[in-house]
């Protein structure tokens, strides 16, 4: 029989942690040599074609013009770009564009920030996989992106090369800059990635302080309007950025709902199963209640749109179709018309702790990357598109 005392648990499940932290540690060095920090890959002149939107022929003249950054030259003659030279050639190139915003098509004057939430209060949705290829392909794209992570769990901040528990001691999220003592300007927690025009708000498990000061406040009368804190934070740097996305918590806690008041656009994140399906319905519900309550007391809780995201998708499943079917049918274009599919490709990105973006297409066969490739690309084509269109700018 186990007699383990509570005490004993306590420290093996300490020790367990930093066992556990210590080799993600040495795990990240040994991917990431010499200095633990990670790097974008170069891209063939084929993707950098592609990113911008020009055929690869353009780029060799360019190239053989001295017009714009050059790329690096491979042993057989090939042209490698840097995520760096593909923003300074968007720059270039928009010089001479037929219609502003070709090649940036970031914010222009009266555009507000699009402030984007990826929610849904069950794990194992695909959101925080959303989210980070979200705000990479943004970013490559040419808009200026903050992605945060509000997840105490921090699995977005992984993806981008911060562990939390050796990056971290001592704060640097978030919830530096919404809590009800001394906060901090949201400009200290603000990181640079290795990813042109993305910057990030790391997270961690300090971010849990957040829920469990806040009833404590209201209890006393300090807490104020505590749905407006994100909102309140991001004012201070509405001018650095085009998109913000937020990779939300899985519960519907005070971090949800802050992040929710603060959205422009909501992703909602449905794996296509019953089980899935019947969750999201009470997150649902949950979610429309508290929003009342929440505009009851003088919340403007509008969106500029809200879709829902289908995540994990094997088309070849009978059931998953069937369900796929029943969506499209109760919600109509509330579905975005591009999933993301369930591919061997993605997740396998996801154990040396990258996005698909970020790694090399020879590292999988080609029919699998290309069929992944295109499933995200697809996606986040759609919701740029409902960006553009809040802007105004989708007839152009």
């Amino acid at each position: 029989m186990d007699t383990t005392t509570q005490e004993d648990l306590n420290a093996v499940i300490r020790q367990h942690s930093e066992w556990l932290a210590q080799q993600l540690h040495v795990q990240r060095e040994n991917l990431f040599p010499p200095d633990a920090n990670k790097a974008m890959r170069k891209f063939t002149s084929g993707e950098a074609a592609g990113l911008l939107g020009v055929n690869d022929s353009y780029l060799r003249k360019l190239h053989l013009d001295g017009k714009g950054p050059q790329p690096e030259m491979t042993a057989g003659n090939r042209r490698l770009y840097s995520a760096e030279n593909i923003q300074e050639l968007r720059i270039l190139l928009e010089k001479t564009a037929r219609k502003p915003g070709d090649y940036l098509p970031g914010r222009r004057d009266g555009d507000h920030l699009q402030i984007i939430g990826v929610m849904n209060f069950k794990g194992g949705s695909g959101k925080t996989t959303t989210s980070a290829h979200l705000a990479q392909w943004l970013a490559l794209q040419g808009y200026r992106v903050l992605g945060i992570d509000l997840d105490p769990q921090a699995s977005f901040t992984a993806l981008h090369g911060v562990q939390p528990e050796f990056d971290l001691p001592s704060g640097g999220t978030l919830y530096d800059a919404i809590r009800y003592e001394d906060p901090a300007p949201i400009t200290d927690v603000i990181r640079k990635t290795y990813i042109p025009n993305l910057d990030l708000i790391p997270g961690n498990l300090e971010l849990m302080e957040f829920e469990h000061e806040t009833p404590r406040a209201l209890a006393q009368g300090h807490a104020g309007l505590f749905f407006f804190r994100v909102r309140e934070a991001l004012e201070a740097v509405d001018g650095d950025y085009d998109v913000v996305v937020i990779d939300c918590p899985p519960q519907l806690g005070f971090l949800t709902m802050s992040a929710l008041s603060a959205a422009t656009g909501v992703l909602v994140t449905i794996h296509p199963e019953m089980l899935d399906v019947m969750s999201m319905s009470q997150f649902l519900r949950m979610t429309a209640d508290l929003m009342d309550v929440i505009a009851d007391s003088g919340a403007d809780m509008s969106h500029d749109w809200m879709r829902y995201v289908l995540t994990r998708y094997e088309p070849a499943d009978a059931p998953q179709t069937r369900i796929v079917a029943f969506l499209r049918t109760m919600y109509g274009d509330d579905v975005l018309n591009a999933p993301m599919l369930k591919s061997t490709a993605i997740s396998d990105a996801g154990l040396t702790k990258q996005t698909l973006y970020e790694v090399e297409r020879g590292a999988f066969t080609r029919s699998t990357y290309d069929r992944a490739m295109e499933s995200l690309n697809a996606l986040n084509e759609e919701v740029a598109g409902l960006i553009q269109k809040t802007w105004g700018r989708d007839h152009e």
